[in-house]
C-alpha cells in the first residue's frame, strides 16, 4: 500500500521510526516532511499528506504531531480526507470499518513507537465494511462536503 507519511517537528522522531517500519513491512512509503525537530507549522503536514492523496500519490495518510488533534483538525478541512486521532487499535480498525477514515493522527507525545506501530497496523489492515448503516452515514457526510463546498 502507498502511505503518505508526515509530521511536524514534535513528531519527526515517531515518523522516522514508523517511516521505517512501513518500509520494512511491504508498504511504499512517501515521506512528506518535516525531514529535523526544527519547529514546523502542523497545518503543512496536513496539506502535504492531503494532497498526495487528491493527486493520487498515496493510498491512506499518517500525520504526526505532539497530540495528534492539530493535524486531524487540519486535515479534516480537506475534501475527501477523513482523519482521526487513534490511541489505540481498537478506533484505528473500527474508524476505517465504519466511517471509512483515511488519513490516521497521532500523538507522539501520548503514545510510543511500538503502540503506533500497532496502531498503524490495525488501520492499515482495515476495510470499510460497506453495511447500508455504515454507507448511509457516509454518503451523508459526502453530502455536507458538498453543500459547504457549494458555498466557497
Amino acid at each position: 500500500m502507498r502511505i503518505a507519511l508526515a509530521a511536524d517537528h514534535a513528531g519527526f522522531e515517531l515518523k522516522q521510526q514508523l517511516g521505517a517500519y512501513l518500509t520494512r513491512h511491504g508498504h511504499d512509503v512517501v515521506d512528506l516532511g518535516t525531514h529535523s525537530t526544527a519547529p514546523v507549522d502542523y497545518p503543512d503536514s496536513a496539506e502535504a499528506v492531503a494532497q498526495a492523496m487528491f493527486d493520487g500519490h498515496a493510498d491512506r495518510g499518517v500525520i504526526i504531531c505532539g497530540s495528534g488533534a492539530g493535524v486531524s483538525i487540519a486535515a479534516n478541512k480537506f475534501p475527501g480526507i477523513r482523519a482521526a486521532v487513534c490511541h489505540d487499535t481498537y478506533t484505528a480498525h473500527q474508524a476505517v470499518e465504519h466511517d471509512e477514515m483515511n488519513v490516521l493522527c497521532i500523538g507522539s507525545r501520548v503514545i510510543g513507537s511500538a503502540l503506533a506501530c500497532e496502531i498503524v497496523d490495525a488501520f492499515l489492515r482495515a476495510q470499510f465494511s460497506r453495511e447500508e448503516r455504515h454507507q448511509r452515514r457516509l454518503n451523508k457526510i459526502y453530502a455536507i462536503e458538498r453543500r459547504f463546498a457549494a458555498r466557497s
